[in-house]
């Protein structure tokens, strides 16, 4: 499945000196050699040999002309808002993640753009949406955490068709499984902290665009080292865990794109390589769902690189999550690289432990 990237390296125009290697203490040195010649590293924070390495990589990755590094998720997601102008429409899925809409619910009162929400997985409510004011066409596909799939080729079509830009925010899945330029998106948008970099191993964003269209003004801001995850691995353990519930008796509904049942499963491996590492299920008890997520030994609430994590999805608003269609008890889990005999077992005695059984 993976592909070595050739990533060409800077020409030795520039100095570069580390101490002992120490996250803490570690020290970058850019030496000029012209007094009088202008060159591109005149504050490390606009740019500097690191993230010019780091943008290339991203580059490669997602098939891209460009590439852009941030300092954080909603700064990257902040600078794609920046296209829309006064008047303009963004057209945006009704289940994006919750620090999108937050975002998006911003921007109409501070840029004068129009948000619409639609349901993304329905091509004819997309359709009816689009049109001459469209300026940006907002996708998650997966989405977050409800798993809907959305035709990217064809949404890209639409968008195209009045010259509006298409944007996937792609966190959930690495470029080694999806890559949303070759399916006619303009931008894509990775948050450093999620699978680019492992959980919480560093913090911030990228932004990889395709043509003139995409590579528009973008401010850029500095971000750490980026590393791959282990997906085939994380992807191995989703699809166990995912089997495990759905035959589950005191499971009611499963979503997870691996599993045949899933409603978009046939129009997302037209478009990825692999389901993903996320899984979320019901139980039809909130209190069942609080007692696995506050009971389960193998799991965190917590966020490490590649670890299982599980949380109970109740970071909105009770409407907000109504109107995505999202449970009280909707449980998410973000599925590591853990044993999966023993992230089962674990889940299996939370369930036999449940309120249920409690009588």
């Amino acid at each position: 499945m993976y592909q070595k990237l050739d990533v060409e390296e800077p020409k030795p125009s520039i100095s570069t000196l580390f101490s002992e290697f120490n996250p803490y203490d570690a020290m970058l040195s850019i030496r000029q050699h012209s007094a009088t010649v202008e060159w591109p590293y005149d504050y490390t924070r606009s740019g500097n040999p690191m993230q010019d390495v780091l943008e290339r990589f991203l580059a490669k990755l997602e098939d891209a002309d460009r590439a852009f590094c941030f300092r954080s998720e909603l700064t990257t997601l902040y600078a794609a808002t920046m296209l829309v102008g006064i008047g303009q429409e963004i057209v945006a899925g009704d289940d994006i993640t919750a620090l999108s809409g937050r975002l998006l619910s911003g921007i109409t009162s501070i840029s004068g753009a129009v948000v619409k929400r639609v349901n993304i997985s329905d091509l004819s409510e997309v359709e009816a949406v689009i049109g001459p004011r469209t300026k940006l066409v907002w996708l998650e596909s997966p989405t977050n955490p409800g798993l809907q799939i959305a035709d990217i080729r064809r949404i890209a079509e639409m968008a195209h068709a009045y010259g509006a830009l298409v944007l996937v925010d792609s966190t959930i899945m690495s470029p080694v499984l999806l890559q949303p330029l070759k399916l006619g998106a303009d931008i894509v948008v990775h948050a450093g902290t999620t699978l680019m970099a492992g959980h919480t191993r560093t913090v911030g964003g990228g932004m990889a665009v395709k043509g003139k269209r995409g590579a528009v003004f973008i401010t850029k801001i500095n971000l750490g080292v980026v590393y791959l995850p282990l997906v085939e691995k994380q992807q191995e353990n989703a699809q166990k865990i995912a089997e495990f519930l759905a035959f589950h008796p005191l499971v009611k509904k499963v979503n997870y794109v691996g599993l045949s049942s899933h409603p978009g499963r046939d129009l997302h491996y037209s478009q990825a390589k692999g389901a993903g590492f996320v899984v979320s299920f019901q139980t039809g008890s909130l209190a069942l769902s609080k007692h696995i997520v506050e009971t389960t030994k193998c799991f965190t609430s917590r966020k490490h690189e590649f670890t299982c994590k599980l949380a109970l999805f109740q970071l909105q608003r009770r409407h907000v999550r109504e109107a995505r269609g999202l449970t009280e008890d909707l449980v998410r889990i973000s599925v590591g690289i853990e044993d999966v005999n023993e992230l089962i077992a674990d889940l299996g005695n939370a369930l036999r432990t449940g309120p249920s059984f409690c009588c």
